[in-house]
């Protein structure tokens, strides 16, 4: 399905080689008998305002809300439905855990990094800790935000637009930068299946490569090049101009391009999300999946919908969270849930308490809860109930931060038996390859 996200225009979601080692053929006169022994060589702001070119201008804003007996900030404005069509009609299964008023299975230590969506620029920052305050202290390690697909220029992250979100980021060395990438400009303009069919091809030929090397290497210069990219979201839906129904094959081909073209820039260490809606939706998301080598994380946008859909249907139907755990186990790859929230029904403590122990039963790299109306629990003063369910669980969670890689310690040198090396200096030994080591006993049999 598609979303609309406050303030921004969406209506769905060194290397460094080693040195040539030169052989060096070296006399030394007075020793008799020197023994080369090579050792390894051991390599020793201020907030810049958001752009205000998003094709679709966010709504006026709404009244103050009042989050459960906690401070809240200014909420963003309400903005309206998603206007994605609901997915086919699904077969119920066997029901699953996450109904009634049983808790998430996940000890708080074990639970995924989370956070929420609460604004595309400078505010989204700043509510991040005024979330975390209302959760008791909990930690959000998760920042989210998405580039404007009105044109190309934004897609290719605008100067000033990125800043912010980076140096959140570089704060604290466990956090995580998740950034929702357009694949095509004017991504919600309605633009007609035989021209994105048109577009497609253009992008599978390479002719919109340029951007998107753009966009990592300004990532790469804010020093975040460890961004998760969320590649072309709910690309089996109608909203965006990105989508997959009109040519799944040039669509395939054309995410591959984005993907070898962003890896290539020097630096980089992107981890690339295959993000589709739950459910069928227009087309399969199966039909759109790009292939192993392209994919790091396979996510999926999981909202309460259609109407009357239990929790439990939407774990079992066609292409539903078990079809997409499944998909990922098979294909070896992590899950996330970078969009979710409440929608069709209402204020739905069952769905928020059924997502919150599936997401903690299942451990995804990340979630990102949709946190305005009508999705939200903090901002959106409509759903109580699941804001009670959802801040019960997470609040006070102890942070935990993963544990530093050990240290490397470097092999101590090793040298022959009864060998004596010479400190011959840095340069010299550059060009020897190695240092010299000279044996004790070359005095005594060279007479």
């Amino acid at each position: 399905m598609g979303v609309r996200r406050q303030g921004r225009a969406c209506t769905g979601g060194q290397w460094r080689g080693p040195r040539l080692r030169r052989p060096v053929l070296l006399a030394v006169a007075v020793a008799a008998s020197v023994t080369l022994a090579a050792v390894p060589c051991h390599a020793v702001d201020t907030t810049d305002p958001p752009p205000q070119a998003a094709a679709t201008p966010p709504p006026a804003a709404a009244g103050v809300p009042a989050p459960v007996a906690a401070p809240a900030p200014v909420p963003p404005a309400a903005g309206p439905s998603p206007g994605a069509p609901d997915p086919g009609t699904p077969t119920a299964g066997t029901p699953t855990p996450g109904s009634g008023e049983a808790t998430p299975t996940g000890t708080p230590a074990s639970w995924p990094a989370f956070g929420a969506y609460l604004d595309y620029g400078a505010l989204g920052v700043a509510r991040i800790d005024e979330l975390s305050k209302w959760l008791g202290g909990t930690e959000l390690r998760v920042g989210h935000t998405y580039l404007p697909g009105d044109r190309w220029a934004n897609i290719e992250g605008p100067e000033g637009f990125l800043d912010v979100w980076a140096r959140w980021r570089r704060q604290r060395d466990d956090r995580m930068l998740v950034l929702n990438v357009p694949m095509m400009e004017r991504n919600e303009a309605h633009v007609p299946d035989e021209e994105v069919r048109a577009l497609l091809r253009r992008g599978a030929a390479g002719e919109f490569d340029r951007h998107f090397k753009a966009l990592a290497e300004r990532l790469v210069a804010l020093k975040v090049p460890d961004t998760v990219i969320v590649l072309g979201w709910e690309m089996n839906g109608t909203t965006y101009t990105h989508r997959c129904g009109p040519d799944p094959e040039n669509w395939k081909k054309y995410w591959n391009r984005i993907v070898s073209t962003m890896r290539a820039v020097p630096g980089q260490e992107f981890r690339f999300d295959f993000a589709p809606s739950r459910g069928r939706d227009a087309v399969p998301w199966t039909q759109c999946y790009p292939g192993d080598d392209t994919v790091d994380i396979l996510g999926m946008d999981a909202y309460d919908q259609p109407r009357g859909l239990s929790f439990e249907e939407q774990v079992k139907e066609p292409y539903g969270l078990q079809a997409h755990v499944d998909f990922a186990k098979a294909h070896h790859k992590p899950v996330s849930y970078p969009e979710w929230g409440l929608f069709r029904n209402g204020d739905n403590p069952e769905y928020m308490r059924g997502m919150l122990d599936w997401m903690a039963r299942h451990e995804p790299v990340y979630n990102t809860l949709t946190d305005y109306c009508p999705h939200g629990v903090w901002t959106c003063e409509k759903n109580p109930k699941a804001a009670e369910v959802y801040r019960s669980l997470l609040s006070h969670l102890p942070h935990v931060t993963p544990a530093p890689a050990p240290t490397p310690v470097p092999p101590a040198p090793t040298h022959p038996a009864g060998c004596s090396p010479l400190n011959l200096g840095d340069w010299v030994e550059y060009w020897l390859g190695g240092k010299l080591c000279v044996k004790f006993d070359w005095w005594s049999r060279s007479r």
